[in-house]
């Protein structure tokens, strides 16, 4: 197969199986199948691509397997695609992470429909995180909120609708500025340097600016990307939208779409618009800091697995802003680590307190206390993956926020030693929420309950191993992510950015 066409067979795949699964809409039985078989094949596409990545990537540029044919000159349109080592550890955190959550939720109600809405999320997704274009991204990331919200209004709870509306409505508004900016920069290039209108990534990145030129297109990319993360204070979408949703919504929403904001920022605001890194650095950091540090407090008093996994989260997209915005190659490396490290954690995590859900019929704390006698197994599985957002050393998370950390006490150590305080907020709420569920009096029922079945363990093990060989062995992703982050850095570097 030619390289060129590794990118469109990832494209395709999700395509037609949600094209089958649509087609068995009153076999539930095989729908699913299909739609497990085209995920699992999703992934191995994958990590083959990730494995032939490394082997054969030119020598003077990081982009490999592209492919770009135009679709609208006049209009700027094209099939722009490619593939570097950030966009190809986050190819891989969608294809596992969709596979998990389609694996582990089942429902009864209108299941293929459901599942022809979870391929299309796949399928929006990658395309965005292998959008070579800035329009092309644009229209992915805002795809991704379609199956997005079918999926939380139709198969979430009580309050589904609400929630549901709220997050498209909050994410759409938030990405109008965007456009404004995708446009302007599209236009300020061309007339700049002549030619046909272009959304092509690397030339864009070139397009010269002045400073207010650049600091507008920045906040206006930021904007969205910081509703999606979400990053504070543009994250009140999450709580109620994460507490509807059901698993696999959830487990996608948490895991790999808040990876649209972080990636975006990085991939496209910093290259695209580095003259305005300078001067917004220092509000970034500020709000990055304030969700570390926000986001550990309102965990800790959390009474529900759900609310407190949001916040955790919001804690996390903290770390990473800060190791975006640092400007540090180790910490931008650590970013990265992170954002893949979060993702795993979060769908083991969503399986988790599914597990829970079903078992007790909620996750809040006190209806899911006192439960390590009778489910040691699952008791397990949740003292890895919440150790893993601990940081723990040997554990994935412990690399990816050591890094930032250290890149970050560099450059900016004000900022780094109160986000320090971030990995000790982690410490309190998670080993207080286990405590409180796994080690408090055990309730009437427990002991009826049955353990981690075979399906559960089945997808829990693979995200148990992920997080202990990022964390033991964390070469392989470092080698493919290093190189890219280092051409971001020396572009933006000389812009006001330290190494």
């Amino acid at each position: 197969m030619h390289s060129s066409w590794w990118i469109g067979a990832l494209l395709l795949l999700p395509l037609v199986g949600a094209l089958l699964v649509s087609l068995s809409r009153r076999d539930s039985v095989n729908a699913r199948r299909a739609a497990l078989a085209i995920s699992g094949a999703e992934f191995l596409l994958a990590v083959v691509t990730a494995l032939l990545y490394n082997g054969h990537v030119a020598q003077a540029s990081t982009w490999d397997f592209a492919a770009k044919w135009v679709v609208s000159a006049p209009l700027g349109l094209s099939y722009n695609v490619a593939l570097d080592g950030i966009s190809v550890a986050l190819v891989l955190l969608s294809t596992f992470v969709a596979l998990v959550a389609m694996a582990a939720d089942r429902t009864a109600r209108r299941e293929p429909a459901y599942l022809v809405w979870q391929l299309l999320s796949l399928e929006f997704t990658v395309g965005a995180f292998v959008a070579h274009d800035l329009l092309l991204f644009f229209i992915f990331f805002e795809l991704v909120l379609v199956p997005s919200y079918f999926m939380v209004s139709g198969w979430g709870g009580s309050g589904a609708r609400r929630a549901a509306m709220k997050f498209f409505l909050y994410t759409f508004a938030g990405s109008a500025p965007a456009l404004v900016a995708v446009i302007y920069l599209g236009v300020l290039h061309q007339h700049e340097a002549g030619g046909a209108l272009t959304f092509d990534y690397s030339a864009l990145s070139s397009t010269v600016m002045t400073t207010s030129q650049a600091v507008g297109i920045f906040l206006g990319l930021a904007l969205a990307f910081a509703v999606k993360a979400p990053l504070w204070p543009l994250h009140s979408w999450s709580p109620a939208t994460y507490g509807e949703a059901p698993v696999a919504a959830g487990a996608q929403l948490a895991a790999t779409l808040s990876k649209l904001g972080t990636y975006g920022l990085l991939r496209f605001a910093l290259p695209l618009a580095p003259l305005a890194v300078k001067e917004v650095t220092p509000v970034l950091l500020v709000l990055a800091v304030i969700a570390i540090l926000y986001g550990s407090l309102v965990a800790a008093v959390a009474q529900d697995l759900r609310r407190l996994l949001v916040f955790s989260s919001v804690a996390q997209m903290g770390f990473i802003t800060l190791g975006v915005m640092s400007g540090s190659q180790l910490a931008l490396t650590g970013a990265v680590v992170l954002m893949v490290v979060h993702g795993v954690a979060t769908v083991g995590l969503f399986v988790l307190i599914g597990a829970l859900e079903r078992r007790r019929g909620s996750a809040r704390l006190d209806d899911v206390r006192g439960l390590q006698g009778s489910l040691p197994v699952l008791g397990g599985f949740v003292t890895v993956v919440a150790f893993t957002t601990i940081g723990v050393p040997g554990l994935g998370g412990f690399v990816g926020e050591f890094l930032i950390l250290l890149g970050a006490f560099g450059v900016h150590p004000a900022y780094a030693a109160i986000a320090t305080l971030g990995t000790v907020g982690a410490a309190v709420y998670w080993l207080w929420a286990y405590q409180r569920a796994f080690h408090g009096p055990a309730s009437d029922t427990s002991g009826d309950l049955v353990d981690a079945t075979t399906t559960e363990r089945l997808l829990l093990w693979p995200v148990v191993v992920l997080v202990v060989a990022l964390g033991v062995l964390p070469a392989p992703l470092l080698s493919r992510v290093s190189p890219s982050v280092q051409q971001i850095v020396a572009h933006v570097t000389p812009s006001g950015v330290s190494r």
